[in-house]
């Protein structure tokens, strides 16, 4: 399918591109929220993490479930309608004067709830809108829009942050989600639902999910990546900003910047990401792009104040540029050889065994950091981080897989 004036999929990735951009500017705003404005310490701010990322282990299996027998635009439309209700309440809540701690991990355990069911739905969504032939392009668009978005969305999370303090600067994010949601109600792409097969129940169908992405060697080493690289962004967003803003002294606004630098390379990795997978086929371009993504996180390990800042946002740009072509490939490869009746759960059982790792990791991110501080933290994660891609180098299956005939 020709993605050329396909209308369908490009309010498709528009809404992707305003929703990132407002995620990006929570990603800021939400964790100094924490620290700025209600003064949480490293535990709390390790709560908050968690809060954020539970529900993908409280719901991530039966979410693939309801996406495979539910339509999934109306999906879509409501969980960022949802998402965006939930952040409106932050500025109000601070206008009256009432915001809490409380609020911000209530606020963020919605979020979190929505974006399960909205990520399994977005990744099964596509091939109805782009056919099957046009994967890897319609996903090197959304990584290119996405990345555009988040290069823009933490520098203005950060000033937002400076001018009209955390709280009010999540607004941004509130009102990218009801955006998207329009956006979303308008692609117009019939979808038919696999019917509920009588007899089965809830159980049955999220065990079958997870059986196909055990037993398929390339999935089942890409979910061990997957589930230890987030049990070390778990601490390492916990790390982040408290030593970076709390130990270092970076300002919000520079802090914000910091962090839109990585999607520079993410930009670049998205737009040459196409002809890296067909030059060297999938095998060789996931195990090259791991191999390098490891090697490239050791040097922000030795990030300190001084001239040694500047080494986080150069190798989070090189780290960002290589980590997008693996996750185009992979998703690709996933969406490529996956049964369309399966996708659903597939995606969701993906989702699950990386993502929830990442609210363990805050827990112990905010444990480390009552102990050891901020460096620490942040340096364990980046460390987890980089050891985690070492399955994927090592995989024999990843190296024989452009040896056998695609799907």
């Amino acid at each position: 399918m020709r993605l050329r004036g396909n209308a369908d999929f490009s309010r498709f990735a528009v809404a992707n591109a305003v929703t990132q951009a407002g995620t990006q500017v929570t990603f800021v705003a939400l964790p100094l929220a924490a620290v700025l404005t209600l003064d949480a310490g490293p535990f709390q701010l390790g709560l908050l993490t968690a809060a954020e990322m539970i529900a993908f282990l409280l719901v991530g299996l039966p979410a693939g479930v309801w996406v495979d027998r539910l339509r999934r635009r109306p999906i879509l439309v409501w969980t960022d309608l949802i998402r965006g209700f939930a952040l409106l309440s932050v500025p109000v809540a601070a206008w009256l004067g009432v915001f809490s701690l409380a609020q911000l991990y209530l606020v963020a355990l919605v979020i979190g709830f929505c974006t399960v069911f909205f990520d399994v739905a977005h990744m099964s969504f596509l091939p109805a809108v782009v056919g099957k032939d046009g994967l890897e392009r319609g996903n090197s668009v959304l990584e290119a829009t996405s990345r555009i978005s988040m290069l823009a969305g933490p520098g203005l999370g950060g000033l937002l942050v400076q001018w009209l303090t955390a709280p009010f600067a999540l607004l941004a994010d509130a009102v990218s989600y009801l955006a998207s949601g329009v956006l979303l109600s308008r692609v117009r792409v019939r979808e038919t639902p696999a019917p509920k097969q009588a007899g089965r129940r809830l159980r049955q169908e999220v065990a079958e999910g997870v059986r196909y992405v055990v037993a398929e060697p390339v999935l089942r080493v890409i979910a061990l990546l997957g589930a230890l690289a987030q049990l070390g962004n778990g601490v390492w967003f916990v790390g982040q900003p408290l030593y970076l803003i709390k130990e270092l002294g970076v300002g919000a606004g520079l802090y914000g910047l910091m962090l839109s630098v990585g999607a520079v390379g993410g930009l670049a990795g998205a737009a040459f990401s196409t002809r890296v997978t067909a030059r060297f086929g999938a095998g060789r371009t996931l195990a090259g792009t791991a191999a390098m993504v490891m090697v490239l996180n050791l040097p922000l390990t030795l990030v300190e104040g001084g001239w040694r800042l500047a080494l986080f946002p150069v190798f989070t740009l090189l780290a960002g540029a290589i980590g997008v072509v693996f996750n185009i490939t992979q998703v690709s490869y996933r969406q490529r050889t996956t049964p369309e009746h399966l996708l659903g759960r597939v995606n969701a059982s993906m989702r699950f065994l990386m993502w929830s790792a990442v609210p363990i990791g805050g827990l112990l991110g905010g444990a480390l950091g009552e102990w050891a501080g901020g460096r620490a933290v942040f340096v364990t994660g980046v460390l987890l981080v980089a050891a985690a891609h070492l399955p994927v180098v090592l995989s024999r299956a990843i190296r024989h897989l452009d040896l056998t005939p695609a799907p």
